[in-house]
């Protein structure tokens, strides 16, 4: 995961979003992609084009929809394209590396059939610091809680390097690939600090753990995350 990250004066104040529900992107984690429908080819051939850079977003339901598509939460992340190839059929699989979190303030012009929106970073301007003080996650106590998720779900795990990851990756890489529901991924993008976010994941573990576990063919995290 990347140490530093852009300046705020460097990074773009319209860009486009894909709006993705149940997709989470945090800054520094990595997420694939596998690009089909036309405006969001169109979306990935400007971004290569200018700063290869787009925001993920997720769509709000809860909200009325609007001229553009259903409503958005007003919080995203922005990505930068860091891995990119074309398939036969016409389709691009990319990776979207994590950059920073954004909020909107506006929606821009469309462009191409897909949206665009005027983003704030300013909210979460200590993650532009590539040095922080250390601080105590509950780390122990994560690590049991995600045993006894893992336990629950009947997933398997590489416990070698899930514990010999450093705690900011650990973190992201969790929330990123549990199959959480959109809401609670929201939740963790949200989160203000890695060690509210630490927290919020620890509970969400413990709360699934509580529930009756998944039927078997739901034992797997959905890992499409195209629309």
């Amino acid at each position: 995961m990347p140490t530093t990250l852009p300046r705020l004066e460097a990074l773009p104040e319209i860009f486009p979003v894909f709006p993705l529900s149940g997709a989470l992107l945090l800054p520094g984690g990595q997420l694939p992609l596998n690009i089909f429908e036309p405006r969001y080819l169109a979306m990935v051939e400007d971004a290569l084009a200018f700063g290869r850079v787009f925001g993920m977003i997720q769509p709000d339901y809860s909200q009325p929809a609007g001229e553009n598509g259903p409503a958005l939460f007003r919080v995203g992340c922005l990505g930068r394209l860091t891995s990119f190839s074309e398939t036969n059929d016409g389709r691009y699989l990319i990776t979207l590396t994590g950059v920073a979190r954004f909020e909107i303030i506006s929606e821009a012009e469309m462009r191409r059939g897909y949206r665009r929106v005027q983003g704030d970073f300013h909210r979460f301007s200590d993650e532009q610091h590539a040095e922080h003080p250390p601080v105590d996650l509950g780390r122990d106590a994560l690590l049991a809680a995600l045993r006894h998720y893992f336990t629950h779900r009947g997933f398997s795990a590489n416990w070698e390097m899930i514990e010999t990851m450093p705690d900011p990756e650990l973190i992201t890489n969790l929330a990123m690939v549990c199959p959480f529901d959109p809401l609670e991924k929201q939740a963790l993008l949200e989160a203000p600090s890695l060690l509210e976010q630490a927290e919020t994941l620890r509970t969400l573990l413990q709360i699934d753990t509580h529930e009756p576990p998944p039927a078997p063919d739901a034992a797997k995290p959905n890992r499409r995350l195209a629309s």
